[in-house]
């Protein structure tokens, strides 16, 4: 992949409270195959101390950047003041405890320039809490559309990559809502975008014991509430949406 000016990647990452992780986060982008990368890493009023230990590291690659907040506001603020100070043609983001593999962003900057995207995702694989894989892959489709990402939630935050000359920095910014991030990739694709989704485990998603995302209960509530007081769909096409939303996700944990 060519590297230049105009190839630059602006890798966005939420921070809080993540010091246990967060060196093995910053050794894992400097290892990346491909180089022309800014990391913008956004303390959100922490307590541990990450804040020190991103300090350090930017005092040794000039590429890392600390934005730090006086408090916490949550994971969607925080991406939102990291998409403000990005000054790369292309937007990543990666939450402080996955993992990507080494030439994720060399990969899916090449599969953007072949589908000429705004918009691309990849496949990933399931890890324990020490982020092990454990062979448990998300397969992707080619395309998704806004009526395809209703009943599915494939894309994962820490695949997702743009191209901010083709798409503004308005329109990915993330609204202060339960599942953010779904609720993001809807809104952009309601927009007439299509995401396009390279099929290889490019990022390794750490599911702790007890994560957000493992209790069920609160995720059918927060995709319940994107369907009705975000998308403001109907009853009947939200539970239409929603039952193939609930039948794809047992089957991608199988």
């Amino acid at each position: 992949m060519e590297q230049g000016a105009d190839r630059l990647v602006s890798i966005v990452v939420p921070v809080y409270n993540a010091g246990k992780f967060i060196e093995k986060t910053m050794e894992m982008v400097r290892r990346q195959t491909y180089q022309q990368w800014e990391l913008l890493l956004v303390d959100d009023g922490s307590t541990d101390d990450g804040k020190k230990k991103i300090e350090a590291w930017c005092g040794r690659d000039g590429r890392i950047r600390l934005i730090a907040k006086e408090k916490n506001q949550g994971a969607a603020q925080a991406r939102n003041t990291g998409i403000d100070h990005a000054s790369g043609r292309f937007l990543a983001f990666l939450d402080a405890d996955d993992i990507w593999m080494p030439d994720k962003l060399e990969k899916e900057l090449r599969f953007m320039a072949d589908k000429d995207a705004a918009f691309a995702f990849t496949s990933y694989e399931f890890g324990d809490e020490n982020a092990r894989g454990t062979g448990r892959k998300v397969r992707v489709p080619e395309t998704v559309t806004y009526k395809e990402a209703l009943s599915r939630t494939v894309i994962f935050t820490t695949t997702v990559m743009f191209d901010l000359d083709k798409i503004g920095k308005d329109l990915i910014k993330m609204p202060d809502v339960a599942s953010e991030d779904t609720a993001t990739w809807w809104k952009i694709l309601r927009g007439g975008y299509i995401a396009y989704g390279l099929d290889e485990a490019l990022a390794i998603y750490r599911r702790p014991a007890k994560s957000l995302s493992s209790n069920k209960w609160e995720a059918v509530k927060r995709i319940w509430n994107l369907y009705r007081n975000e998308e403001k769909l109907p009853f009947f096409y939200s539970a239409w949406n929603f039952v193939w939303w609930a039948i794809r996700a047992v089957a991608r944990r199988l």
